[in-house]
């Protein structure tokens, strides 16, 4: 896909201004305003360049993250503002950390393939429970009864969160073929939003039918000057519930977005 560029004109910074007085009433501070058709960067935050980001989640100011690669693999609580580790527990050398959801006070986080999910106190980030799971683990979330899985397939397996025992499956389905490579996940107002590995885009799922409603193109979010030799793919989707918009982000990207995706249904 084409890389999106943004036209700074008087007409943007007029848009801009007045999405600023918006943002504001709902106690949003939005340093840097553009947007292009699918997606309006609201704001940006500090990102750690090392963490190679596999899992987000957002919840009172502070972001939850697991980031992969052997040996590396943690999960963070990090300051949102700063960017700072607040805290962090490592995985095993031999464990590469991937997608994560918040639930009930525990954080649920998978692994790659090793066959095998974490279970945290949300508060401290001790390990509180483990579980096992067949074939790879990609993204998880949560509709606040499930945990919802993918594992790189067309498939999203729905998990009772206390047993771990597979609830249902749901086929993803974009025109009636089936789509693949489904990573990060998030759950936001009754529908799922997943990355699509190793693009730049983000689908809106039905979680009840499978069915495709939407597809946003976020080529161009992370300008090319800001990109290292070792910057990576688009990876990381958390709802910011007091604004509604979504952070972005990516693996080894110096920045977290904050986005509203236009045209959500």
């Amino acid at each position: 896909m084409a890389r999106e560029s943004v036209a700074v004109g008087q007409s943007q910074n007029l848009n801009c201004h007045l999405l600023l007085l918006t943002v504001v009433a709902t106690a949003l501070s939005c340093q840097s305003c553009s947007t292009t058709g699918h997606y309006t960067v609201v704001n940006r935050f500090p990102h750690d360049t090392t963490a190679f980001t596999q899992g987000l989640v957002y919840s009172n100011g502070h972001l939850y993250e697991s980031t992969g690669r052997l040996g590396l693999s943690q999960l963070r609580r990090v300051d949102l503002q700063t960017g700072s580790v607040l805290t962090s527990t490592d995985l095993a050398a031999d464990r590469f950390g991937e997608g994560l959801a918040l639930l009930n006070g525990r954080l649920y986080q998978l692994t790659w393939k090793s066959g095998i999910g974490y279970v945290y106190d949300a508060e401290s980030l001790t390990v509180v429970d483990s579980f096992n799971y067949t074939g790879e683990g990609w993204g998880l979330a949560t509709d606040g009864t499930h945990l919802i899985m993918s594992d790189g397939s067309e498939s999203l397996r729905f998990l009772d969160p206390d047993g771990f025992e597979l609830v249902r499956e749901v086929t993803v389905k974009d025109k009636g073929l089936p789509l693949t490579q489904i990573n990060e996940l998030e759950y936001v107002s009754g529908d799922l939003y997943a990355n699509i590995y190793p693009s730049d885009r983000v689908v809106q799922i039905d979680p009840v039918s499978g069915e495709v409603l939407n597809w946003f193109g976020l080529a161009g979010l992370l300008p090319d000057e800001e990109r290292g030799a070792n910057t990576d793919v688009l990876n990381g989707i958390a709802l910011r519930a007091e604004t509604g918009n979504l952070l972005v982000t990516g693996k080894l990207w110096p920045v977290v977005f904050e986005v509203r995706l236009n045209g959500r249904n």
